[in-house]
């Protein structure tokens, strides 16, 4: 891994290089015409049928390694935002530099194969990227995507951040105003990552937190804290005074008590004011909180289309190493925001320290139209690039960003599957704790029929997956980069965690040098301790490797097929023989994965053999659909003896049903569950149980990086079918290794069938010593039969809309005795990444209408206050986003969901328990049931007598989950190992206003009256 990354990171290094080589070599020409390839423009014809302006033809061809996505890997596109003129000189001037990156691109490309986008993010709006490819806007026409509000741009343009968000919302702040404001604030937010501290705060008579529970603190700006405050943004309403002098006092209190105390980052501080105008004695607070050394910055944002008190708000910056910008609309926001980033990079450009960061794991859902590439997860590489002409060093000239992604489904391809057995598996986390991968993350929610990423999809600490480290020791560890080792025991869920399994894990981590990541590794005890080798010769591995029912696991690595572009095409099967019949030479394949392949291909033949005489003498029994087996080696042979159309279910083994294949993330369903079975005993389940997935995603069962085709649901099934699956096992000198699971797919119907054949005692039964209903049927009304497994679930029963619920709902009483009587056990189970339903949400599908008494004091007092300005401020726009609205109906109720926190039980049979019979007393009847194991089997056979109700005296028992509190606590983090807050050189007159500025007594006074005139 450390070998990839660094490949990566050499690639952007060079980039960076030649960026500022040609940016030293240039010379600014305000008048330079320059056509280039926009990648929105590319391929567009006009009416006429010639190329539209900044078009051109471009050559786009389907690519595998950028996910069949037609690009151009001869050059790169030009992608400018909306809101940006394409062809402003500053824009021409930076796209003719960059085109000497052109040859960089691919030359890294040539030396890496395994790298993916690459691009150059520029100050000034404009985006390269190689390989090429059509940008297709929004459906609006427009594109929202500026590189320079990602994430990436932002981490290499800025070292970590302490930030208050200063907002005004007295009554001035009404109608346009606060709309722009708290538009200024979201996008302040998006800024802001997990290496950064934030809190907000808004003011008018009083001091107020916008979240009162982070009171006096600084949070972590991760993505679940972000977008909670964008939330309680939006509630916000402007009324009172505006005491700015309050609010700054409280800023400055919170920014001295985080480095006072050692939290936050511990690096720039910086209070942002959002007003449209101050009109206090507001000197005095700086004197006493700031000056001398002026260690916060302050930036000021003046809203609205006035300008009584510009120069107010330009002195407060100019004097505190800040930066003063103008918002007057809304479009004005996205560059003014922009500018404090720029001010913030200023003491690293001067130094030209070129410090290399890693993103958190990201998914691109703005760059990327397709739904398959926009939800893959990755991580990015990136490198701020300088100005290195001596004339601007004061300036700090930061001339943009160069990076490049890794997805990270490509990175875990290095942890070798087969080498972690069954249940072992490979993780990745950030220096703040955050999962980078995990099997266990799921990163997805269906919204409708859309899959989304979760808000919180990138925050998801270590603990909340890895929960049964109570003490947090493996994650303390890994933030701190230390290597170590640690055993648990721990509670694995299987089937969206309706099952549990009891596994004892030895966790192994490390740090990955030179990036902040750590890399963990989990063993099961009994499971990847030892590996048997067979030797067969390749000509006789060969022939059965080529037989058509046999397949391997193409999530796998067996060969590498990304470095020769040639090979991309190439299913692992089809690059496995190439390489061992001396056809693709140049492959580099795992010689071990190899040789444990052929010997499992020779090994398993005969049952190809044994399937195929079944299907042709017709001995297997109708209702038998499919016969599968699986090896260590991710070697799988299946023979269907249905259609497809035929078979009850269609979706199992096919490439969609990802829980019962090898993948990179885990071992089929059936094979882990048979192999935490004795050997020799038959694990029986229904497959696919859509309909009770007690993990609150609502989403369909998708792994955390989806290929494309993992998103076309081809079949659904109904949970009509019965998988039995076993495990094999070879021992050696007292050591014993799981080599295999074997196993059938069959109709319930078929099993059905055969229990109430079986559950039927014959009419000569003898009868004599026997009290009550002889001879017994569990077809008979006075009794209720059910087939269930090891963990309560019905497979057979006589309603067969019943089939698939946990026994307990249906028979909360008998349930309730077999827990004290010990026969079952309940088990808590914690799920950190559900999606709840928020009942107190709710939309309006009416049109809004101004209530017309506060609509009309509205415009009143706007008239009074803005006369001289009528014909340059009037805006309807700001009535329309005035507090003073009335719905003209009732509000509609809608669901939405949000992250949340849940503790579910799953239920578990004592299997040294082999039968029992007992009675629950009940209001005014006995329930007597009788319970009986199968052998060698999971399944129970509960018998329960029917005509006795107990619903008043007991409830069901269900595995509803049950909400917790989601409050998190601020963990141990590891900060980043740089920081550049300021610099002796850096010219900090630059500061958004004149060059020298001074309060203005005038127009304080001016200021005063005039408020007081308007309060009254």
């Amino acid at each position: 891994m450390e070998r990839m990354l660094g490949r990566k990171m050499k690639s952007v290094k060079v980039l960076a290089e030649a960026a500022e080589d040609a940016d030293l070599y240039h010379t600014y020409n305000e008048t330079l015409e320059f056509d280039y390839y926009n990648s929105v423009m590319v391929n567009t014809m006009d009416e006429d049928g010639e190329y539209a302006d900044l078009g051109g033809e471009f050559v786009l061809e389907e690519n595998e390694h950028f996910n069949k996505m037609p690009v151009n890997t001869s050059l790169s596109d030009i992608q400018v935002p909306t809101n940006v003129y394409n062809k402003d000189p500053g824009i021409l001037n930076g796209v003719y530099m960059s085109e000497a990156l052109n040859t960089v691109f691919i030359s890294n490309f040539k030396k890496d194969p395994t790298l993916t986008w690459q691009y150059f993010g520029s100050s000034t709006g404009f985006f390269r990227l190689y390989p090429g490819i059509k940008w297709t806007p929004d459906e609006n026409g427009v594109i929202t995507f500026d590189c320079r509000n990602r994430n990436w741009y932002i981490q290499a343009a800025t070292s970590p951040k302490d930030i208050v968000i200063v907002v005004d919302i007295s009554g001035s702040m009404k109608g346009l105003r606060l709309t722009i404001a708290k538009h200024t604030i979201t996008t302040i937010l998006d800024t802001l990552g997990e290496n950064d501290f934030v809190n907000i705060i808004a003011y008018n008579d009083y001091v107020h937190y916008v979240e009162p529970c982070f009171k006096g603190a600084l949070v972590q700006a991760d993505l679940d804290n972000r977008e909670h405050f964008k939330v309680l943004v939006e509630e916000l309403h402007a009324k009172g005074q505006g005491k700015v002098k309050k609010a700054m006092k409280e800023s400055f209190r919170i920014l001295n008590e985080a480095s006072a105390t050692g939290k936050g980052s511990l690096c720039n501080q910086a209070i942002m004011l959002i007003t449209d105008g101050a009109m206090e004695d507001f000197q005095q607070v700086f004197e006493d909180y700031n000056w001398p050394e002026r260690k916060v910055r302050v930036f000021t944002y003046l809203i609205g289309r006035e300008v009584t008190f510009a120069d107010n708000v330009k002195w407060i910056a100019c004097n505190n190493k800040g930066y003063y910008t103008h918002i007057s609309t809304l479009a004005d926001v996205q560059e003014n925001v922009m500018e404090y980033l720029h001010v913030l990079s200023r003491p690293m450009v001067i130094n030209h320290d070129h410090d290399i960061i890693w993103t958190e794991a990201y998914m691109d859902t703005v760059l990327f139209n397709s739904q398959a590439q926009s939800l893959l997860l990755m991580t990015t590489v990136a490198m701020p690039v300088f100005s290195k002409k001596n004339e601007t060093r004061s300036h700090g000239i930061l001339l943009g960003v160069v990076g490049s992604d890794v997805p990270l489904k490509e990175l875990m391809k290095l942890a070798p599957r087969y080498k972690l057995g069954v249940h072992g598996y490979a993780f990745l986390n950030t220096n703040n704790g955050y999962i980078l991968a995990h099997p266990d993350l799921r990163p997805l929610y269906k919204e409708g029929k859309k899959l989304k990423p979760k808000p919180n999809y990138n925050s998801v600490d270590l603990s909340e997956v890895e929960w049964e480290d109570t003490d947090e020791i493996v994650r303390t560890a890994m933030v701190k980069g230390e290597t170590g080792t640690l055993s648990l025991d721990v509670r694995a869920t299987v089937e969206k965690g309706r099952r549990v399994m009891f596994l004892k894990n030895d966790y192994f981590y490390t740090t990955i040098n030179d990036t902040p990541f750590s890399l963990g590794m989990v063993l099961t005890r009994g499971h990847g301790e030892y590996i048997f080798m067979g030797n067969v010769s390749v000509e006789e591995g060969l022939h059965d490797l080529m037989q058509p029912d046999l397949t391997i696991a193409d999530e796998w690595t067996y060969c590498e097929t990304d470095i020769d572009p040639q090979h991309r095409k190439l299913t692992q099967l089809m690059a496995v023989i190439g390489y061992l019949t001396g056809e693709e030479p140049e492959l580099e394949c795992d010689e071990e994965l190899l040789q444990e392949v052929l010997f499992d291909a020779v090994v398993t033949a005969p049952m190809e053999a044994y399937w195929t005489a079944l299907l042709i003498n017709a001995d297997m029994e109708e209702g038998v659909e499919t016969a599968f087996l699986g090896t260590r080696a991710g070697l799988m042979r299946i023979s269907r003896y249905a259609g497809t159309e035929k078979r009850v279910a269609r979706k199992f083994l096919t490439p969609n049903d990802k829980e019962n294949l090898f993948t990179m993330d885990h071992f089929p369903l059936w094979y882990r569950r048979a192999a935490e079975h004795p050997p020799g005993s038959f694990l029986y389940y229904i497959p696919n149980p859509e309909s009770r997935d007690v993990f609150r995603d609502y989403e369909y069962d998708y792994s955390a990086s989806p290929w494309p085709e993992d998103l076309e649901q081809e079949y659904e099934d109904d949970g009509k079918a019965l998988v039995a699956a076993t495990a094999v096992t070879v021992t050696v000198n007292n050591k014993m290794a799981i080599a295999a699971a074997v196993g059938v797919q069959m109709t319930l119907d078929l099993i059905e069938k055969r229990f109430w054949r079986i559950a039927k005692q014959p009419n000569d039964t003898d009868c004599s010593r026997v009290d009550g209903a002889c001879p017994l049927d569990c077809e008979s009304l006075a009794i209720n039969c059910y087939l269930i497994d090891s963990n309560g679930f019905i497979l057979v029963t006589r309603d067969k809309k019943e089939v698939g619920k946990f026994l307990g709902e249906l028979e909360g009483a008998v349930m309730t005795q077999l827990l004290r009587m010990g026969m079952f056990k309940r088990v808590s189970l914690y799920d950190y990444q559900a999606m709840c339903k928020n009942p107190h949400a709710h939309a309006s599908s009416a049109r809004p209408l101004l209530s017309p008494f506060y609509a009309l004091a509205s415009i009143l007092k706007w008239f009074l206050s803005n006369f001289l300005l009528f014909l340059l401020e009037f805006n309807i726009c700001g009535l329309w986003h005035s507090d003073n609205l009335a719905d003209a109906h009732k509000h509609k109720k809608v669901e939405l969901l949000q992250p949340c926190d849940t503790e579910y039980p799953s239920f578990v049979y004592e299997p040294s328990i082999k039968e029992t019979n007992s009675y629950v007393q009940c209001a005014r009847c006995q329930k007597m049931f009788v319970l009986q194991q199968i052998a060698n089997s999971n399944l129970i056979m509960v018998v329960i007598q029917a005509d006795c109700d107990c619903s008043r005296k007991y409830s069901a028992i269900t595995l509803d989950p049950k909400e917790c509190d989601r409050m998190k606590s601020q963990k141990i983090r590891r900060r980043p190992d740089s920081c550049h807050a300021f610099h002796p050189e850096e010219n900090a007159k630059d500061c958004g206003g004149a060059s020298e500025i001074s309060l203005s007594l005038a127009l304080f006074l001016v200021s005063l009256a005039t408020s007081a005139l308007v309060s009254r």
